[in-house]
């Protein structure tokens, strides 16, 4: 089969992780480019993933005639003007999530992939292509719990990382959009269902400068869909134990549960403490498998020449959403979206 040819712009923590994939993990692509704003670094990868072409601008990756395609994985306010900058050289668009940091500019993406039909778009929201919860929404589909009535969602990242997270902070549009928004799409996707009503609650538990930003370090909200199934989620800055993602889905005839002990393994560890399981500690180990197979499912996607999912309209439809969660925090009232 032709392996498609991908440039990468931005090798950040996870933009590294999309180039070692694409490199060495999907065999459906190769990795021929590399752009980033702090080239040396570029150039550090570039010469571990034996890639040849190294750019300071964006611009001169996407106009690169050996790249077939583009992954994005820079800055959430800069992923407008790439996937502008990578469609109109013609190129294939993988963008990491969130689409963008505001509604506005997510319609302008839209009009922007609408203008190249050609052209295959894909967002990165990677939890549907985690194993567990690909094999939980082939369950749902089937009928095996009944109507889903509630689909709980729990999201914690380590302390250990709070640093970066705060230097993040005053530019990541907030934790409803940063964050949560991966549990709102989750919400969508196995519910099949848009909220109408709305409740967003929080605070600045232990960062307290997170009130300076509008924002805050725990954040939840519970919401009534369209159809009628209640949802809720959680979302914390600062968990102790590690990364933590848990999900339910409650149904009338059964329950599924994914994760409720977060830890890539069975090994229980025995001591003078206790018994304990060790907890991921970075949300790239925990969805490692799932960015090659989001990556494998891109690729397949432009050999076929077909439209993939998440599409240009799902990260429209999650941004206002986790806007709409923000708006309510910061009201404190109950929302109605319909």
């Amino acid at each position: 089969m032709k392996k498609l040819k991908i440039g990468i712009i931005g090798i950040g923590r996870l933009g590294y992780e999309h180039a070692c994939n694409i490199a060495n993990r999907v065999p459906a692509c190769d990795l021929v480019a590399i752009s980033d704003k702090n080239i040396t670094r570029a150039k550090e990868v570039a010469e571990e993933l034996g890639v040849s072409a190294v750019y300071e601008n964006p611009a001169d990756l996407c106009n690169d005639p050996n790249v077939e395609a583009v992954a994005i994985v820079t800055n959430t306010d800069s992923h407008v003007d790439m996937i502008e900058l990578a469609m109109n050289a013609g190129k294939h668009v993988f963008c990491e999530k969130p689409l963008a940091e505001t509604v506005e500019k997510c319609k302008r993406a839209e009009k922007i992939v609408e203008a190249h039909p050609e052209l295959t778009f894909m967002l990165g929201f990677m939890r549907r292509f985690d194993h567990s919860y690909a094999v939980a929404k082939e369950k749902i589909n089937r009928g095996d719990i009944g109507d889903i009535v509630l689909v709980r969602c729990y999201s914690q990242d380590p302390i250990s990382i709070i640093q970066g997270t705060l230097e993040y902070a005053p530019r990541s549009g907030g934790q409803f959009i940063d964050m949560s928004i991966h549990d709102i799409d989750l919400i969508r996707w196995l519910t099949e269902s848009e909220p109408k009503k709305l409740w967003a609650i929080g605070g600045c538990y232990e960062f307290k400068q997170y009130k300076d930003w509008d924002d805050g370090d725990n954040v939840s909200c519970l919401i009534q869909n369209e159809n009628e199934t209640m949802a809720f989620f959680y979302a914390g800055r600062a968990a102790a134990h590690g990364s933590a993602v848990e999900t339910e889905i409650v149904g009338t005839r059964g329950t599924l549960r994914i994760s409720a002990v977060p830890t890539d393994s069975l090994l229980e560890v025995m001591s003078e403490h206790g018994v304990c399981r060790e907890c991921y500690q970075d949300f790239v180990t925990r969805w490692h498998d799932a960015y090659i197979k989001e990556m494998e499912y891109f690729c397949a996607q432009v050999e076929k020449g077909e439209p993939a999912n998440p599409n240009v309209y799902d990260g429209t439809k999650s941004t206002n959403i986790a806007f709409r969660c923000k708006e309510s925090f910061l009201k404190n009232e109950l929302l109605t979206l319909s």
